[in-house]
């Protein structure tokens, strides 16, 4: 990796927790900030929003100065408000389109039937980031403008960093596994975990 990509390590992090924080920061920062421009005092539909990358995009939505609008399974309602949504509700009960219109951005960490049914809800000018992998290979042009892939960028890395030190962002760990157990761990991330990334100790 180039020297541009590195930065250093958030003081306030251990290495597991500091594990977890590039590659879902970072996207949740490009998606919303780079991609879906979103702006102070806008609307932004997350889908995803308990997730590893889903819950830095709630907490940067927020920090940024956006309404926060998320609708998550009823275990995940007292957590997503804890990072800052306005706006939270049972996607189980309530579908979206019936509950939201008129955002200005929506971030999706979902995919699929999900994102199909998130153009419906955008106001004029209205923008989709779509992060869900399914999506890479959709031929629909829409889709394909939507989705983006995450690159290293150092300068940004540095201000998540100085966020988490801030007490700004906070970072979720759902569970360590040692690196001879890789295979478990890997199994363990595609099932998912409740709150928190997966992460692996090269070392005890």
């Amino acid at each position: 990796m180039a020297e541009t990509g590195l930065a250093h390590k958030p003081k306030s992090l251990h290495h597991a927790e500091a594990a977890v924080v590039p590659i879902s920061a970072l996207t949740a920062w490009q998606g919303l900030f780079e991609k879906g421009k979103l702006e102070r005092g806008q609307r932004v539909l997350i889908h995803g929003a308990a997730g590893g990358v889903g819950s830095f995009a709630a907490q940067l939505a927020h920090w940024h100065g956006a309404h926060v609008i998320a609708p998550v399974s009823s275990s995940n309602l007292n957590f997503v408000r804890s990072l800052g949504a306005d706006e939270v509700f049972d996607y189980r009960t309530t579908r979206f389109e019936d509950a939201v219109k008129e955002v200005d951005v929506v971030f999706d960490a979902v995919g699929g039937d999900t994102l199909q049914r998130s153009w419906g809800v955008l106001a004029n000018g209205g923008r989709v980031v779509t992060v869900a992998t399914q999506s890479e290979g959709v031929t629909e042009q829409r889709v394909r403008n939507a989705f983006m892939l995450v690159r290293a960028d150092g300068s940004q890395l540095a201000e998540i960093a100085n966020l988490i030190d801030a007490g700004e962002l906070r970072v979720f760990v759902g569970v360590v596994f040692p690196l001879a157990a890789a295979r478990l761990a890997y199994t363990r991330a595609q099932y998912g975990n409740r709150h928190g990334k997966v992460a692996l100790r090269v070392a005890a």
